[in-house]
Formats: structure tokens, C-alpha cells, sequence
């Protein structure tokens, strides 16, 4: 694990710094285990992101934004009513762990002094958010309610005292010296870095093969000075945040890790990491929650057009063999006289042979000569006016493969927002049935919200992420003369740059939003096509977010998720 004890105590001196002594203006709640404190704090409006997620439960300052619901869960009304407009008078962890216990003081409605505490325990699928009434150490609500038939120790419901989790009782490392080191570890019974763990607080995994690591040959010599070099270097403040990128896997620490041996990338603060290393991680993850039945919806689709097509493809072969059919018929009522019901073949003189050789015709055993005649003859019927309607219905399929396949990439790159646009859009195809009545104004009246960046020499950029972004972006939105791109042959985003002669630069910079936000995101050399907005058309009749379009140039683009951030950033 990243985020362990040590990296808890960083973050809280960070949060320490930026918050301690802050206002609590705003809170909301934009997602089922987060929470978002907007803070005043040393004259700036600051975003404290508190998060229990299962999988990426942290605490950080965030720039990024996030899509509140329209009505606030109750969790977030509660804190709403018992912390905004309070000042958080201290901030700290527990006892080394993964714990932060903020302390918040105001006034309640009748005017006497309020002491909060918001308690964030970071422990994996079990992280919780609790807020407590110091005076009366009684839990007022949880993010996550836990009974006593799931943990014994305690209960975290609304009434129940609240009691920490069992103390581990293990050594702390910013007290500790060398000695210590060396009496708690046996050097002789292996697993090294396992120990560390065991024995002392907040070191996870990740710290403790850092420091088998960085002790070259492991021993009771070099592995305490190693371990309380690192640790000092984590008490004095001397960090580097870090992403590490190796095999395949991204890791992120108070400083670069040497034995991942990857790219690093080092960053300011913590906060700035964290925002970087979970951009759009946890947001997919609640994207798969939530559109987790339209991705499968759309994939079966997708699937099903597919086998459709080789169907029809085989139906298309049989159709192709109608003049064979003709003839098996024709040669076969000419020799009627000669075949007998039972046969199985029959092999007769062929006429339209210019060289006068013979043909075997296949019969049915169970039919009279006559009656297989007659089969014939309704196959090569069939056969004709199958033709048609075949390949009518071959290039049917081959649009709605396009089009699922087209809107699967968009439920990949979606955010919370757009997947119920998506699923509007198949409502609206008829593709699906409505989960319930829509009520007041109509969805598909309201406009869509486009994501916008900004080109490194000021010139705005806008992405539609999904059909109805792209027809509203591309047909109603964009002017005739500004530059329109998209991803030649591959499934993506509309992106339009709100200019009529923008800089190469820019149109390098949209090429990389256009790929990026595509089928070909994790490819190389992506060949990105742009023209001016006159020469895009959608055609009549045509799916949401189809288009045709000429005079076009195309650039090859390798997809840089930095540059996508950075123009994000702007």
C-alpha cells in the first residue's frame, strides 16, 4: 500500500499547513463514499477531498471537479448541519496509523459552543468517515454504517460510542533507534522487510522492501541505519513526491522508490500526486458502477450484430449459388425418367456443358425425382430474391456494429455525467426501455456540458465525449470556419478548436486530445484527420454523432496523458 502510516503523517503536516485555523464554508458529498470540505484557509478557498472508497480511500487537497448530486445525500446534509461555518481548530494522526481525527469548534442553533471531531479511517474496503460529538464521544452519523453482527470490536452507527479500532501495539519509528532495530528483528529467520512491517507502525510493504533495498546487503548491519536514515528523512520533512512508473504499474510515495526501478515523476506536494496519480482512476471505477449494465448492454449488442453478420454472410454464399440451383432443377426435370425415389445422387448429362461432360446432382432419398426438382427450383427462387435484402441487411449490421463499437469507447472515456447522457441516447434509439418516467424538462433539452481545455497559446479547445455532445459540439455549437478533428477510422471524440486559423501547435495539441479520447488511446502514431466545420455533414437518417466530412489533413499523434492534463490544468 502507498498511502500507510508514513505517508499519513506527510500528509497531515501538508494539510496542517494549508488548513489549520480554516473556515468550513461549503461541504458536499458528490459521491456515495467521498466527501468534499471546501476550506478557507490563509485567505484562498481550498478543496478537501475526504475519501473511504474500497479501493483509493485517501485524504487530499484537489483542484479537480466533481458533479454534485441534485440532492445531497443524508450524510451530507448532517455535516452540513453540524460543521459548515466552523472553524477546524487541529488537525492530527493517530498514533501513527492510517487515522486523521479533525477537531472543528462552533456554535450550535442555540448559540453555545460545538465541539465536532470528523474522524477518517483509511484501512481499504473497511475506510470509513465518522463525525462524533467530542463532548459526549457519541457517533452522529457514518459515511458507512458497520454493525456488531460485522465487527465485534464495535459498531459505527448513529447513538454508539465511539471506540477505536484495536491498538496494534507496535513499535514507533520515529522514536526508535538502531538498537531497536536490531532486537526486534531476527536477521536469521528471512523475510526481511515482512518483519519491518510486523514490528513497526505505519511502515507498509512498499517502505520495507525500499529499505532491504537501499541496505545493498541485507544485514544487522546495514539494515537499521537504512531503516532510521529513511525514517528521519520522512520526520524532517525531506520528501519528494513521487509516481513510478515499472512493469506495467504505477506506484506512488513520499519519495522515488529505487527498487521499482521506473520512470519517475516527482511533484510539488502530496496533494498534487494524489490528484495526478488518480486522475480518472476512481472516476472510472464509479463509472463501471454505474454504467456497468449499459457497457455490458452495449457489448452484447456489438456482439450480436457481429455473429448477425456471419450469418448473413453464409446466407449470401447460399444466395450466390441460385444459377447452380437453376441448373441442378433443369437437368434434373430433363431426366426425370431415369431417376428413382430412394437415390441419393444422380449423375446425367450436362447441356450447358460446351464440352458435353456430366454433372452429379445431389438428391433427397426421401423425395420423388419430381420433388426434388421442385426443391431445387424454390431454392433458386429464394436464392434470387434473397440477394438483395441480404446485403441491405449486411450493411445494417456493419452500422450498428460501427456505432456500439463507437459508443462503447465512450463509455470507457465517460465521467459520471455522460453515462446518462448515453443512456438517454439508447432510450431515445429505442435500443433500451426507460427505468422510470422522466420528470420536469427534458433531458435532451438541456445542453449538453462539453469539457473544455486550453491550447498552450490561449486558444480554447472543446471535447464532446459522447454522441449527443458530439451532434450538439459539431452542428449547433462549433462555427462554420473553426477547425473540427477526429481520429481517422477509429472510434472517438469530436473535438473542435474555437478558431479559424489556429497555430500548428494547437492543432498538435487537439490531435492529442482526439486521440487520446479515443479507441486508440494507449496506441502510437494515431492518424488524427481536421477540416474546417463547413466541410463536416451529418448525413439524413443518420446515427447520433455520425458524420461525413472532406477536404481534410491528417497528423499522426502519439496519446500523451500529460499534455491532456496540462491543457486541462489551463
Amino acid at each position: 500500500m502507498s498511502f500507510d502510516g508514513l505517508f499519513t503523517k506527510a500528509m497531515v503536516d501538508e494539510l496542517v499547513r494549508s488548513l489549520k485555523g480554516g473556515r468550513i464554508n461549503k461541504v458536499h458529498q458528490p459521491y456515495k463514499n467521498e466527501v468534499i470540505l471546501t476550506i478557507r484557509a490563509n485567505g484562498v478557498n481550498q478543496k478537501l477531498l475526504l475519501s473511504a472508497h474500497p479501493s483509493y480511500a485517501r485524504v487530499q487537497l484537489t483542484n479537480e471537479s466533481y458533479d454534485n448530486p441534485s440532492e445531497p445525500p443524508m450524510f451530507c446534509m448532517l455535516l452540513r448541519k453540524h460543521i459548515e461555518g466552523h472553524i477546524l481548530e487541529d488537525l492530527y494522526q493517530v498514533e501513527n496509523d492510517r487515522m486523521i481525527i479533525f477537531e472543528i469548534k462552533g456554535r450550535n442553533e442555540i448559540g453555545d459552543i460545538s465541539n465536532k471531531q470528523l474522524i477518517i479511517e483509511i484501512m481499504g474496503r473497511h475506510s470509513n468517515i465518522v463525525i462524533v460529538d467530542k463532548t459526549r464521544n457519541v457517533i452522529l452519523d457514518s459515511i458507512k454504517h458497520v454493525s456488531f453482527a460485522v465487527n465485534s470490536h464495535r459498531a459505527i452507527l448513529p447513538g454508539q460510542p465511539y471506540i477505536f479500532p484495536p491498538a496494534q501495539n507496535k513499535i514507533n519509528p520515529y522514536e526508535a533507534v538502531e538498537e531497536d532495530v536490531v532486537k526486534t528483528v531476527d536477521f536469521i529467520g528471512g523475510k526481511l522487510d515482512r518483519q519491518l512491517v510486523e514490528h513497526f507502525a505505519g511502515t507498509s510493504p512498499l517502505f520495507a522492501k525500499e529499505v532491504i533495498f537501499q541496505s545493498g546487503l541485507a544485514n544487522r548491519t546495514t539494515v537499521p541505519g537504512t531503516f532510521i536514515r529513511l525514517i528521519k528523512k520522512i520526520a524532517d520533512g525531506d520528501i519528494s513526491p513521487s509516481i513510478i512508473s515499472a512493469n506495467g504499474k504505477d506506484s506512488f510515495y513520499l519519495f522515488p522508490l529505487e527498487h521499482l526501478q521506473g520512470e519517475i515523476k516527482t511533484f510539488p506536494t502530496l496533494s498534487e500526486l494524489l490528484d495526478r496519480f488518480y486522475f480518472g482512476k476512481a472516476e472510472r471505477d464509479r463509472v463501471k458502477q454505474q454504467g456497468n449494465d449499459i457497457e455490458r448492454f452495449i457489448s452484447n449488442e456489438k456482439d450480436k450484430n457481429e455473429k448477425k453478420i456471419r450469418k448473413l454472410e453464409d446466407t449470401l454464399k447460399e444466395a450466390e449459388r441460385a444459377e447452380q440451383f437453376q441448373r441442378y432443377g433443369e437437368l434434373l426435370t430433363a431426366n426425370l425418367y431415369s431417376a428413382k425415389k430412394g437415390m441419393k445422387e444422380i449423375e446425367v448429362l450436362d447441356y450447358y456443358d460446351e464440352l458435353g461432360g456430366t454433372i452429379v446432382i445431389p438428391l433427397d432419398p426421401r423425395k420423388t425425382p419430381s420433388e426434388n426438382a421442385q426443391k431445387y427450383f424454390s431454392k433458386y427462387q429464394k436464392a434470387k430474391n434473397a440477394v438483395a435484402v441480404v446485403v441491405e441487411q449486411i450493411e445494417k449490421a456493419h452500422l450498428e456494429v460501427v456505432y456500439f463499437d463507437n459508443l462503447l469507447q465512450q463509455v470507457l472515456a465517460a465521467s459520471p455525467k455522460d453515462i446518462q447522457e448515453i443512456r438517454e441516447e439508447l432510450i431515445d434509439g429505442g435500443y433500451i426501455r426507460e427505468r422510470k418516467k422522466r420528470s420536469g424538462k427534458k433531458t435532451q433539452n438541456i445542453k449538453p456540458v462539453l469539457d473544455h481545455f486550453i491550447a498552450s497559446d490561449g486558444t480554447d479547445i472543446i471535447v464532446g465525449k459522447n454522441n449527443k455532445q458530439n451532434d450538439y459540439l459539431t452542428n449547433k455549437l462549433a462555427a462554420r470556419d473553426e477547425i473540427w478533428l477526429h481520429t481517422k477510422d477509429i472510434p472517438g471524440s469530436h473535438v473542435v478548436i474555437r478558431s479559424k486559423e489556429p497555430s500548428d501547435e494547437t492543432i498538435k495539441e487537439a490531435a492529442v486530445l482526439a486521440a487520446y479520447y479515443s479507441k486508440a488511446r494507449n496506441s502510437s502514431s494515431v492518424p488524427v484527420d481536421f477540416t474546417k466545420v463547413r466541410y463536416v455533414k451529418k448525413p439524413s437518417g443518420a446515427k447520433p454523432g455520425f458524420v461525413i466530412y472532406d477536404n481534410q489533413q491528417t497528423v499522426y499523434i502519439t496519446p500523451d496523458e500529460e499534455i491532456v492534463l496540462k491543457l486541462k490544468k489551463k
